[in-house]
């Protein structure tokens, strides 16, 4: 395994809140960071540079105010989700604005790296580059990542199609570096598998949809509680990418989820009923909604995700009768 010694020093568990389109907010990750885990903030959740330099400014003092109080406080760290696609200056204003908030670690997804994962270097950060197959996985080595997020079939977003028991093992073979894994890890024994197939640090989203500090309409996180693993679909016709959605959501909108239009292609909403869009009216969730019993805090969550996990280490290897 190979978890940098500060971050590991920073974590409860290896568990990150990861940073979900409208999802998160300087809420949900001051309640992750203060439970001890990592949580990841989307750029692109913010409407401008100004808002998002206020929510790290929140978030920060947020931080700061609990480790005043509670001086023993372990507080996760913060990372920061950032596009591949921004350019050299962009991407100059957004660091500078990370180094002074305190955030080490960059989370990219799609689209080549390479650029972004010298810059972040220079810059004197981490990147982690989300992947959801083993070729993508090798552009991300060639291109020098800090860390690679396995997104493996089951989980919510653009997810993969492979199971994480092939994806993590063929990675870890050839990478040395941070391993992350997601897809519809929802409890500690999920976590503890996680790093019993070779990653560093779980990767949840799903999971933490349905808390108290999330910003989700409630009917979404109800949809959660009551949904099961049959009620999440891949399909790659609302948005051109391949994703997982909620079923009653899709018809909520007047889509039949086994009749769903063909998409135009990404970024192209015109098969979709007027006004739709997905994230924002269509929901997204990985098959991991199977364990959401209810809205919880995160504090809750993760002390529940605690237990399973001390429980899930604790348990004896087999032995021949």
């Amino acid at each position: 395994m190979s978890l940098p010694a500060d971050i590991r020093a920073q974590l409860r568990l290896p568990l990150v809140c990861a940073p979900m389109i409208g999802i998160s907010g300087p809420r949900l990750v001051v309640a992750a960071c203060k439970a001890g885990i990592m949580a990841g903030l989307p750029r692109h959740n913010a409407a401008s540079f100004e808002q998002f330099e206020q929510w790290l400014r929140e978030i920060r003092d947020a931080l700061d105010r609990h480790r005043h109080a509670v001086p023993a406080a372990m507080i996760g760290p913060l990372a920061v989700n950032l596009s591949t696609g921004a350019d050299a200056a962009e991407t100059a204003r957004e660091l500078d604005l990370y180094r002074r908030y305190g955030v080490g670690i960059v989370i990219s997804a799609r689209g080549n790296p390479s650029e972004l994962a010298a810059r972040v270097h220079d810059w004197g950060g981490r990147i982690f580059h989300d992947v959801t197959s083993l070729r993508f996985a090798e552009k991300a080595i060639e291109a020098q990542v800090d860390g690679i997020t396995c997104i493996a079939a089951g989980g919510g977003g653009h997810s993969g199609q492979i199971s994480a028991f092939a994806l993590v093992p063929r990675i870890r073979a050839m990478f040395a570096g941070t391993i992350l894994l997601g897809g519809a890890i929802s409890t500690g024994a999920g976590v503890r598998a996680a790093e019993m197939l070779g990653a560093d640090l779980a990767y949840l989203g799903t999971r933490f949809i349905a808390t108290a500090e999330a910003n989700a309409p409630d009917a979404y996180k109800e949809m959660l509680v009551s949904g099961d693993a049959e009620d999440v679909i891949f399909s790659t016709a609302i948005n051109g990418v391949g994703a997982n959605w909620l079923r009653a959501s899709l018809g909520a909108i007047g889509l039949d989820p086994d009749r769903l239009p063909r998409s135009p292609g990404r970024g192209d909403y015109s098969h979709l009923p007027e006004a739709a869009r997905p994230w924002r009216d269509i929901w997204s969730a990985g098959q991991g909604i199977a364990a959401i019993a209810a809205v919880e805090s995160v504090e809750t969550v993760v002390a529940t995700i605690e237990r399973e996990y001390r429980a899930a280490c604790a348990m004896p290897a087999f032995t021949p009768a």
